[in-house]
This record gives structure tokens, sequence and C-alpha cells, in this order.
């Protein structure tokens, strides 16, 4: 077994280009293997004001032209993107010193590219299932939804691993798509908890810009689409309110928004739920730290990537028993588990933390530490290199070798 091995990463997204939870995941992912001794390419889609080639943590970005192809709808944009990212990822190959070990792609928006690159340099491919879309949308609805969920399955059946980020997401993954057990590893998400650790804030100040002192700020982050489950958050707040004098803050953008303002406009409570759109990374970090309890109602959610921040930001969550969250959640120990799609529930878990401070204080230093214990990136990493050393040793013994 070599020492040094070479990985090239596929990603529609990497910072500064931040989508969703697959960005984060592959910059700190990256970021570690190069720490311990792995080689890593990253082939992504550019970025305005981002150069085209890049080193930064010793992992080297390749951003592909992605953004002038015409094209009538995403469909297309991905098939156009992913041809684009197959033939510069491929030209790299073949010029690069250091031959690349394993082909690791992150979800469908790049299964053509991995596809692709798999048979030509007939490399082993890796895949990191983030989510499926049968799981986004609640089963396929329409020729969109089955296209990606056929591209998911064809990728899935191509992969030598599938790594999935939680044990939900493994039993999920196997039944949508037939996978045998052997093929399917579980590797959990990370948080960077340095970025908590290291800001030193006057929360009584930060906190007036968003809340009067005497209320209580309750924090949602996410994308404002139906399985992260905000509608529900909005429908629990009249019951909330009843209670506590609150502030309720969300920060996200999706297709929902209107639909949630127009809830919110309804109930005549417009002053008492603030939408902030999209927010920069410190003061997102900041905003977490100071709320008085992190809320999230997903519906559907492989892992929970926002809850291991709140988490590691040392604010109580409250959080769907559903999922990965069922997993990084401890009743009564590291946060407050609800019924999913159930404001009734919700509003309970919310109301029980915002009106006993000591059980809020227990459950929130309880999850900082488990936090650190369990999702560090290093150990994550670890795991990781594990798993490419394993497929490298099967592949050695293979005919494609």
């Amino acid at each position: 077994m070599k020492d040094n091995l070479s990985v090239m990463m596929l990603s529609w997204e990497y910072p500064p280009r931040v989508i969703g939870g697959i960005s984060p995941h592959i910059y700190f992912l990256s970021k570690h293997l190069a720490k311990q001794d792995v080689k890593v390419y990253v082939i992504t889609c550019d970025f305005p004001g981002a150069p085209a080639h890049e080193v930064v943590d010793g992992v080297e970005i390749y951003r592909v032209d992605s953004y002038k192809n015409p094209s009538p709808d995403f469909a297309t944009w991905v098939y156009l993107m992913n041809m684009n990212m197959q033939k510069e990822a491929a030209a790299l190959m073949r010029t690069i010193s250091k031959k690349v070990d394993v082909i690791h792609a992150h979800d469908w928006l790049v299964a053509n590219a991995g596809i692709g690159l798999k048979h030509i340099f007939r490399k082993p491919l890796l895949v990191t299932m983030h989510s499926t879309e049968i799981g986004r949308r609640d089963g396929l609805h329409t020729t969109a939804e089955r296209m990606i969920h056929e591209t998911e399955a064809w990728l899935n059946y191509e992969a030598w691993k599938v790594i999935c980020c939680s044990e939900y997401m493994i039993s999920h993954v196997r039944y949508v798509f037939g996978l045998p057990n052997d093929k399917l590893v579980m590797i959990p998400n990370g948080v960077n908890t340095a970025n908590y650790d290291g800001i030193d804030l006057d929360c009584s100040q930060f906190r007036n810009k968003y809340a009067l002192p005497e209320e209580k700020i309750v924090l949602f982050v996410g994308r404002l689409v139906y399985e992260k489950g905000v509608h529900v958050l909005i429908n629990a707040v009249p019951k909330i309110l009843s209670k506590v004098n609150a502030k309720f803050i969300i920060v996200g953008s999706g297709y929902m928004k209107e639909q949630l303002l127009n809830i919110v406009r309804s109930m005549g409570l417009e002053h008492k739920v603030l939408f902030e759109g999209f927010m920069d990374e410190m003061s997102l970090l900041k905003l977490q730290k100071c709320s008085d309890v992190s809320v999230v109602p997903s519906l559907f959610e492989p892992f929970g990537i926002v809850a291991l921040e709140a988490m590691a930001a040392r604010s109580p969550v409250v959080a769907s028993d559903t999922g990965g969250l069922s997993e990084i959640i401890e009743h009564d120990v590291t946060g407050v588990k609800v019924y999913s799609n159930n404001p009734d529930s919700l509003a309970w878990g919310i109301t029980k933390v915002l009106l006993d401070q000591e059980y809020a204080k227990r459950i929130k230093e309880n999850a900082y530490r488990r936090v650190h214990e369990k999702y560090n990136w290093e150990k994550i990493a670890q795991q990781t290199k594990c798993i490419y050393e394993k497929v490298l040793g099967e592949y050695s013994k293979s005919f494609w070798a």
C-alpha cells in the first residue's frame, strides 16, 4: 500500500460557492485529508471572483467554466456542466505528476463526470450520498424528479463504495437503490468547532440588532423548502408566544419564502418573525452563539449539520425525531426531540427550553462535549482515508488494476 494517496473530488459546490451542506463538507474533509498526507484535487464549478486554480490548505482546487453554457433548464445545465467537468478533470489527470488513485464524487450533480472518469482511467469511484431525490420530495412526482432518481441509481451502481453520513441514511439508500450491505459505509458529518471557540463576543450587545432585551431568540437556519420544515415552526409561533416573549429569526432562502411571509402576515406577527435571508459566516456564527434555542424542524434530514453547528455554538437544540437528527440528538441529554411535522410538539419543545434555564444550560454543555468527542473533522478524515486504503487494496487485486 502506498504511503501517500491521491484523490480527485468532484462537486458542483465548493467555497465561495455555497448552496447547501456539501460545500463546507468538502472544504473541511479535503483540508483535513491534506493534513494526513493525502493529495487532494477538488474539481468544482466556477464562481465570480474566484480563481480558476488555487491551493488552499494544501488542497488543489480547479474551477470549471460552467456558467457560459446556454441551457433551457437545470437538468440541461447539469449535463453540460458535467461534460466540462469531465473534460477538464481528464486533462488534469493526464498532466499531473502525482497519479490519481481514487475518484470521489459527491451527489448526483457530478454523476456523469465521475462515472466517465472511472471508465476512462480505470480507477475506483467512491460516492458520498448526501441526500436522495425520493427523500427530498417524499416520493417521485415529476419527470425531472424521476430523471434525478435514475441518475442517483446509476451513480450508486457504478460506485465501489457508497458513503453515507448516518445509519438512517445507510438504511434509506439501501432500500431506495437495493444496494448490498458491503457496499455501504457510514462516516458522520462534522463541524469545525474552532470557528465558534475563537469568537470573543458580548451577546447582550449583539442581540440588540435582532431582539428587545426581554425577548428570547429562537433561531432557524436552513433552506426555505418543504423538507426543512420551516412552515412547521411558523405554525408553532402563536403557541410559543402564548407562553414566552420571543423573537423568531429565520436565516436562509428558498422557494417557500413568499408563502411563509404570507402566513406570518395573516397571523399579524411580522414584528415577531424576521426573515434575514442569506447571512455572512461571521454574523451567523455570532447569532448561533447568542440564540436562546436553535430549531431544526426537518421532515427529511439525512444528517443535520445545522444541529451540530448549534451544538458547537452552545445553543440548545430542539429537533425533529427523524432521520440523522435522531442519531445526533439524545433526548434530554444533548437536546430535545419532538415529533416531526407537528407544530404542537415543536412548540412544547421550544417552550420547555426557553422556560427552564438550568435544563437549557445542561443540555447545551452536554451537546458541546459530544460534538468535540464524536464529530471532529480530524477523526472523520481518518475514517475516510481508511476507506480509500481499503478500496485501493481491493482494487489492486482486481482485473482493473
